[in-house]
């Protein structure tokens, strides 16, 4: 893609691929799961599924990773539940997932009331007024490395999105549960 960084790490470019990716969609869309596989095996091993995909014969650093969309997430099961039901096969070196949330600033955590269930927080924090819709791009691979990248809808731009290892600790963690045996 042309806004990824070519100093970043591979791992970092897939991330920021697959938010410029969910971007070009738009808001409002359901989260989004990707599989990641080394470029250089992907080329090797399934040449037809490359090219599809405009990986072609360009050379590049061993080190790629190409994220492949996967299925459709369900709307119907909670994302956690969702997520302990996958398994990847072996060829598959990572994954990721982009989801869109509402998020409030760490100064309106001494304001949410307690004793509120699981839609009754929501509907609270969708009517507060410093709500923040955020979409979220992490990625883990099977060796631990982890990436996240955070977009504000209210600053929906590539040079104002937010990269770092732990910026979504609990979502990367859920991924890299799927990697365990």
């Amino acid at each position: 893609m042309s806004n990824t960084p070519m100093a970043a790490s591979p791992l970092t470019r897939a991330v920021l691929e697959i938010d410029e990716y969910a971007s070009g969609l738009g808001w409002d869309q359901p989260a989004r799961l990707f599989a990641l596989v080394d470029t250089a095996q992907l080329r090797a091993q399934e040449p037809a599924l490359a090219a599809q995909l405009g990986l072609g014969d360009e050379q590049e650093t061993p080190a790629g990773l190409t994220p492949i969309e996967q299925d459709e997430v369900p709307t119907d099961k909670p994302l956690d539940e969702f997520l302990g039901t996958i398994a990847w096969p072996g060829a598959v070196v990572g994954c990721a997932l982009t989801v869109e949330r509402l998020m409030l600033p760490p100064s309106a955590e001494a304001q949410v009331p307690q004793d509120l269930d699981e839609a009754a927080l929501t509907r609270w924090v969708a009517k507060h007024p410093e709500r923040q819709e955020v979409r979220m791009t992490v990625a883990v691979l099977r060796d631990g490395s982890r990436e996240s990248a955070l977009r504000l809808r209210e600053k929906d731009s590539p040079t104002e999105v937010l990269t770092g290892s732990d910026l979504v600790p609990g979502l990367a963690e859920a991924l890299a549960a799927t990697f365990e045996d």
